[in-house]
Order: C-alpha cells, then sequence, then structure tokens
C-alpha cells in the first residue's frame, strides 16, 4: 500500500527533504503534488531511515512545505518503449511533444538500464559510413563504439550532429538502422532546427528526438541520457537495429551535475565538479556496445563544446579516458570558413582498424590513412616554421607538403553541409592529394597500392598500354606495353626513296 507524506521538511535548489518516512529505497520515484494541484516526477537521491532527500525533475518552484502531498511510488523510473517511437519527438523526461498520442507500450523499461556482462559484451567491428571524409578516412566509426566530438563556443556542433543523424549508415547490412537524438540544455532556436533539419530531409521516420531546452529545469538533464539511452537499447537490442545515439551537449549534463552536487552541499572536486563525474558519464558512456547473439547493436556519439577551447577541462579529459578516441573540432579552420571543422592531428579512433573490413582493402584504407596524417602534420609544422623563417628558405619538397596541408583543408577537409560522400570518394580525393608528393615520400603505402591507385601510375599504365599496342601493330617492335627488354623502344626510321 502506498503512503502519502505531508512531512517536507526543507527545500533547496532542485531537492527536497522529506521527514518521518519509512520504507524508501535509493532511486524509487516520487509523486509530488503542490497545492496547486500540480502533479510532478522525482527520484530518491539519498534514503536514511526516517528521512529521504527527494530531486525534482521539474524544479522546486511553487513549492511550499506545508501543503505539498509526496508520495513513494515503490518502484524505479521507466520509460514506456514501442517500436512506433520512430519518427516521434519526446520531452527530456520521456513524454510526447510532438502534438500526438502518448506511445502504446510493449514493454516498460528501467532508464537506468541493465549492465551488459563482460563475457556476453562483442568487440565492436564494422565500419559505419557518416559520408564526412574527416571521419570515414581518418576517424573510422565503428558499430559498437563510443566516439565524442569536442567542440567550443560558436562551433558548428549542431550542424555536424545532424548531418552525421542524416547521412549514418552501416554499408552491406539488412538489419534497420535508426538514430536516438538526445538535446540537453539547447535553446528554442535549437531545437527547431533539428527538427525541422530532419523532416527536410525525409529521416525523421528513422529518427527519435528527446529534447531537453534551456528553459526547462537543469535536473531534468539527469534523466534526458539514460531516458534516451533506454530507447535505444530497447531497438537495439529488442528489434535488431543498428542504432547510432547522439548526445549533445554533454557539458550542459556536467553543469546540472554539479548543480545537484552544491545543493546537497558535496565536497567539491575540480572546478567545483563532483568527485563522482567520472563514474557517473561510465554509467552513460559504457551503455553502448554490441552483444553476442543479438544482430542489434548501439553506437554513441556524446558531444561536448569545451570551456574556453580547453581539452584538459575535467568534462573532456574524463570522456577521453572513458570513450575510445575523439574528434576535435578546430576554431582556426572555422575561421577560415571550413566545414566541417574537423581537426584530424588531436582527432582519434582507437577502434578505427576494427572496421576497415578483411584483407586488402583494410590494408589499403589503413596506408592511405597514415599517409594523409603524415604528410599533412608535416604540413603544419612548416606552416609553423615559416612564420619564423619566411617561405624563401624552404626546400622544393618542404613547399610541396606545404601546399598539400592547403590542399588537405580546402579538397578534403572542407565539403557541404548537403554532402554525402561515399569511402570510395573519399579515397580518391585522398590519391589525388597524395598525388602530388614524390611517390618516393609515400612510405607508408604498400608498393602495390600505388602501382593500383596512384592517379600518376594508373594514367602511366594507360598511355603505355596505348604505346605498346601502337607501335605492336606496326610491327616495328615487339616491346609489349613500350618498354623492351633491354631498354628504351627505339622505333625505326624508314629509308627515304
Amino acid at each position: 500500500m502506498l503512503k502519502e507524506y505531508t512531512s517536507v521538511e526543507e527545500i533547496s535548489g532542485p531537492l527536497m527533504i522529506v521527514d518521518d518516512i519509512e520504507d524508501v529505497a535509493y532511486g524509487e520515484l516520487v509523486e509530488v503534488t503542490i497545492s496547486t494541484g500540480e502533479k510532478r516526477l522525482g527520484q530518491v537521491l539519498e534514503a536514511r531511515e526516517t528521512k529521504a532527500v527527494v530531486q525534482l525533475f521539474e524544479g522546486t518552484s511553487g513549492i511550499d512545505t506545508k501543503n505539498t502531498k509526496v508520495r513513494f511510488i515503490g518502484e524505479t523510473m521507466k520509460l514506456a518503449v514501442s517500436n512506433e517511437m520512430l519518427g516521434r519527438v519526446f520531452n527530456g523526461t520521456g513524454k510526447p511533444i510532438d502534438g500526438m498520442p502518448a506511445v502504446i507500450a510493449k514493454k516498460r523499461l528501467d532508464i537506468n538500464g541493465q549492465a551488459i556482462n563482460p563475457y556476453r559484451r562483442d568487440h565492436p567491428s564494422q565500419f559505419i559510413q557518416t559520408g564526412i571524409s574527416t571521419i570515414d578516412l581518418n576517424n573510422t566509426l565503428v558499430r559498437g563504439q563510443k566516439l565524442p566530438i569536442f567542440s567550443g563556443a560558436g562551433l558548428p556542433h549542431n550542424m555536424l550532429a545532424a548531418q552525421i543523424a542524416r547521412q549514418a549508415r552501416v554499408l552491406g547490412e539488412k538489419e534497420g538502422f535508426a538514430v536516438v537524438f538526445a538535446a540537453m540544455g539547447i535553446t528554442a532556436e535549437e531545437s527547431l532546427f533539428f527538427r525541422q533539419e530532419f523532416e527536410r530531409t525525409g529521416s525523421l521516420g528513422n529518427v527519435v528526438m528527446f529534447l531537453n531546452l534551456a528553459n526547462d529545469p537543469a535536473i531534468e538533464r539527469i534523466i534526458t541520457p539514460r531516458v534516451a539511452l533506454t530507447a535505444a537499447e530497447y531497438l537495439a537490442y529488442e528489434h535488431n537495429m543498428q542504432v547510432l545515439i547522439i548526445l549533445t551537449d554533454m557539458t550542459n549534463y556536467c553543469e546540472a551535475l554539479r548543480e545537484i552536487s552544491a545543493a546537497r552541499s558535496e565536497v567539491p572536486g575540480r572546478r567545483g565538479f563532483p568527485g563522482y563525474m567520472y563514474t557517473d558519464l561510465a554509467s552513460i558512456y559504457e551503455r553502448a556496445g554490441r552483444i553476442k547473439g543479438r544482430k542489434g547493436s548501439l553506437t554513441q556519439m556524446p558531444i561536448l563544446s569545451m570551456p574556453d577551447d580547453d581539452i584538459t577541462h575535467p568534462i573532456p579529459d574524463l570522456t577521453g579516458y572513458i570513450t575510445e578516441g575523439q574528434l576535435v573540432q578546430n576554431r582556426d579552420l572555422h575561421r577560415k570558413g571550413i566545414y566541417p571543422p574537423v581537426n584530424v592531428l588531436p582527432s582519434l579512433s582507437r577502434l578505427m582498424k576494427n572496421g576497415l573490413g578483411p584483407g586488402k582493402t583494410r590494408e589499403d584504407h589503413a596506408n592511405v590513412s597514415d599517409q594523409v596524417y603524415a604528410a599533412y602534420a608535416q604540413g603544419i609544422e612548416l606552416r609553423d616554421l615559416v612564420a619564423v623563417i619566411g617561405k624563401e628558405s624552404l626546400s622544393e619538397l618542404d613547399l610541396k607538403y606545404l601546399e598539400f596541408a592547403d590542399k588537405f583543408e580546402d579538397k578534403f577537409v572542407r565539403q557541404g553541409y548537403d554532402e554525402n560522400r561515399p569511402i570510395e570518394v573519399t579515397l580518391s580525393i585522398a590519391w589525388e592529394l597524395l598525388s602530388d608528393l614524390p611517390i618516393s615520400e609515400l612510405k607508408r603505402v604498400k608498393e602495390e597500392w600505388i602501382e593500383k591507385y596512384h592517379p600518376h601510375k594508373k594514367k602511366a599504365k594507360k598511355m603505355s598500354g596505348k604505346i605498346g599496342s601502337n607501335v605492336k601493330a606496326t610491327g616495328e617492335t615487339s616491346g609489349g606495353l613500350g618498354v623492351s627488354s633491354v631498354g628504351p623502344i627505339r622505333v625505326k626510321k624508314k629509308k627515304k626513296v
């Protein structure tokens, strides 16, 4: 039997302390009825013998200690899930905000999820094509991976998130592909952008959106990623879908975590964030993965804006420890008008080689990626050197590397917002750029790949083939492809009569 209490002792920020209680558990769902009759949901943060600390998801404004009724539900917060969630828009707590009726639940799942048995966890593999060259070639996204995007204030991470959500595909797979999009602390303008963008491109039917706006209670942001992950797990493991979940912006989530910690008068850690933030973030990020025996997978791309572009800030720092790499957006590239401004040098995908395909395809992709990375890094070093000694002091080879860095940013990194590049196109662009360097500098690419894919080599083969066939047709030599076994071909001249 559920009991109702009117013994609210204290209200502090988003927290409420209820006295004279019994049989209350940590994480239990709470229904609060205020004096106006409005009902709000909360969750038990701390439970003692006679007291409980409750966090309210919809804020504590308008609540007084005398006329407020508190009822402990006796269960943790659950989300009603169904495959009919695809194409729908919900708020941060999972309530529909698209004007359509509530989802008819096939199941009700705990939003805190269940830990995946390490023995049953399958290693992430298989390439996810995003259509963005800097990701697909240099920082390949793999099924079951967690790969965050490190951005900054004013950088186009929202556009990049929308483009990835629209274009991402698992090649060669028959299972359905879905995107779960969770936004925390975004403005109404950003919310409208995402909704209109998915509707414009016709991809909304494969997207489930959870939107927590900036004017919504900050405490609601604590449960938004967990609600979204619950929906994603249901689609992945119950309906065998390949699910990509995008969480933006994790910085707003961590700020809400700090607000709760301050309200509880906890001893702060680095920059005021709670000491348990690493564990809390891990409870979100580690829900990505694949399970043996299940066809579906859950891939995560959290997005966070680094305060002052500081990659050593606690939020990106702890995120980098938990996840398998990062994509770093660069402000200098953004100032040049380059979109997407992904800097491949500090970016990393630790599981990249697992998703490059078998055998020679894998080697080709990895070789080209390594060579492009090395050449671009050398070009960037020379840019810094030019600022000191000037271009005149550089060698001819140095100038080629300097030119490579410029072309790499302009032709490879830069692409249109609606441009979806297949991996074959990305590799072709990379080979075109590498063809400007001397073949002797391509030390990270196998000779067989140079012979097969290098534009100059391919052109030389075509030309030599034409020359050989023409010469052979005249009966003047048997050199085959234009090169004899003893040396260069010398065509005999006809004697004048």
